[in-house]
């Protein structure tokens, strides 16, 4: 493929997404619920926010301002979200706590110490499975002694797309909420078993205020 197309085409690709995430959201009334268990952390800047893959959307463009180092697959799906992330301001980390995620998570432990800047881990992609956390956010959590922020949102109404990730769209002019669980520190030195315990309550949390977000508008995505 010729280089100069390819670029101009994810070019287009990152700023029509940008776009569109623009245009559904800034039509939105989104309210916040439960920011104080959070405020602390988010407001240090040095913190790691864990949400599912299906949740990206609507996060990611409420947290635009951030600057965060986001980490982000390298597989086709990873390349739009990635061009459309680095048009919202943040730096892009290509890997996953999966595929090629020992080099990737090095990379964002660099990145989060040197630059102070928060984080952000997708802790089920790139594909799977679904509402399960791969222990790699933990390993960030552990290296960089930032505490892991749960958080997710739902809205009235959606589209949910027949995805591996059951992706969630919300429509334009619809009620939204943005719901943050409690924040999770994971001590610099912790055995397998202790790993596993983090792991499997990060994964509590995050289904817990998924579900109950949803719940409350009628929704029941599994």
């Amino acid at each position: 493929m010729n280089p100069t197309r390819d670029r101009l085409k994810w070019w287009l690709v990152g700023w029509l997404g940008k776009g569109l995430i623009d245009l559904i959201c800034s039509t939105m009334r989104i309210r916040v619920i439960d920011f104080e268990k959070a405020r602390a952390e988010v407001e240090s800047r040095k913190f790691i926010f864990a949400f599912w893959h299906s949740r990206i959307l609507m996060l990611s463009y409420l947290y635009k301002w951030l600057g965060a180092a986001i980490l982000v697959s390298r597989s086709k799906d990873g390349e739009i979200i990635a061009q459309i992330l680095k048009r919202q301001g943040h730096e892009t980390i290509r890997g996953s706590t999966s595929r090629h995620g020992v080099r990737a998570l090095a990379r964002l432990i660099k990145t989060l110490k040197a630059e102070g800047c928060p984080g952000v881990v997708v802790p089920d992609g790139p594909r799977g499975p679904r509402f399960q956390v791969q222990s790699g956010v933990i390993t960030l959590a552990q290296k960089t002694g930032y505490p892991i922020v749960p958080v997710s949102y739902s809205a009235l109404r959606i589209k949910i797309f027949e995805s591996w990730d059951r992706f969630v769209m919300p429509y334009p002019f619809t009620e939204g909420r943005v719901i943050y669980g409690t924040p999770i520190l994971v001590p610099g030195e912790i055995d397998s078993d202790e790993e596993e315990a983090y792991r499997r309550k990060l994964e509590i949390e995050l289904n817990q205020i998924t579900k109950r977000v949803d719940r409350h508008y009628g929704h029941a995505i599994e």
